[in-house]
């Protein structure tokens, strides 16, 4: 059974990749992972907030110690072994390439247009495959859909000019209209899309009235709205589709790559059995191909999209009008 796929211009034995988590934070479990199957890995996110807060505290620290005092100019030099979040993080991305064969992809979570991103040039050196753009930030009541948007639209150009290697974009669904806004990413140079991202809302205590956060892991059903988007978008765009969330096993992923995906990335499932559930779902997936009579991961990929699919509309509004009909 041939389990290749192309993601992001990237060759990968399987469509099953880790997405970002702890897990990428040890080299025991990344190792693991790949013994296991993975295909690629998602390094956990490097976050705009940590990056920004680091370098004005050194900015602080260095540029301005001898206030008032010019004799103390060189009080507190740099440690030479004085490491920021952003070098650890690239410490960590060398070494997950020197320990595995598989492909990495460094992620980039933020919500500004800053220049925070022209790390990606760092990432990009020390040797990562391919970069994750995750864009995250909740809008001001001020904010049109087109403000919102152009943000996107921003960040991604300013990190593209300053990589070659491939970006592909961490979307929610939350969009006025997604299929455009996606193909706006393509124009400007995305090379592929992870439908869709997930945000953990926060908690309110009823006793202390704080607001608290919480986490919940993904369930099977959220994949659903990531099956139906990409079914839709498949064909429509030339990027590579990525699905993310609520996928816990080879049902989940079947179902992803039969409306058009790429590649599944797994989370949930992986925190709650261990790396070692991705041979599962290979061996369910192969067994299931094999009673189907597929013969590789792309002769099913899309058949089942809205444009192949037997019923088209069972993609788009009848399927909502049937489902409360019925």
């Amino acid at each position: 059974m041939n389990l290749e796929t192309t993601y992001l211009g990237l060759k990968l034995k399987n469509p099953l990749v880790p997405s970002a988590s702890p897990l990428s934070r040890d080299l025991d479990t990344a190792r693991r992972l790949e013994d296991a199957g993975a295909a690629a890995l998602v390094m956990y996110s490097l976050f705009e907030e940590d990056v920004l807060a680091e370098e004005e505290q050194l900015t602080g620290l260095m540029d301005f110690q001898d206030l008032g005092h010019g004799e103390a100019d060189t009080y507190l030099p740099l440690h030479p072994d004085y490491k920021t979040g952003l070098d650890e993080y690239l410490e960590q991305l060398q070494a997950l390439k020197s320990s595995l064969d598989i492909p990495v992809v460094a992620s980039l979570n933020g919500a500004t247009e800053s220049g925070w991103v022209e790390h990606g040039r760092e990432l990009e050196q020390a040797g990562a495959d391919a970069l994750e753009l995750n864009v995250y930030s909740l809008p001001a009541v001020e904010d049109s859909a087109e403000v919102v948007e152009g943000r996107y639209i921003n960040i991604l150009r300013q990190l593209k000019s300053h990589v070659q290697i491939p970006v592909t974009v961490k979307l929610s669904p939350y969009f006025t209209s997604l299929g455009y806004f996606v193909r706006q990413l393509e124009t400007a140079g995305a090379d592929g899309v992870v439908l869709f991202n997930r945000f953990y809302q926060p908690e309110m205590n009823l006793d202390t009235l704080d607001v608290e956060p919480q986490l919940h892991l993904s369930q099977p059903y959220e994949s659903l709205l990531r099956m139906h988007w990409i079914a839709r978008l498949y064909d429509k765009v030339g990027l590579s589709l990525a699905a993310t969330g609520g996928i816990h096993g080879a049902q989940q992923v079947l179902k992803m790559l039969l409306a058009g995906a790429s590649v599944a990335h797994v989370c949930a499932v992986l925190l709650q059995r261990g790396p070692e559930v991705i041979g599962e779902i290979l061996q369910d997936m192969t067994q299931w191909m094999e009673e189907k009579e597929y013969e590789s991961v792309n002769q099913l990929m899309g058949s089942a999209c809205q444009v192949n699919a037997i019923d088209p509309e069972a993609w788009d509004r009848m399927n909502y009008i049937k489902t409360l009909r019925s």
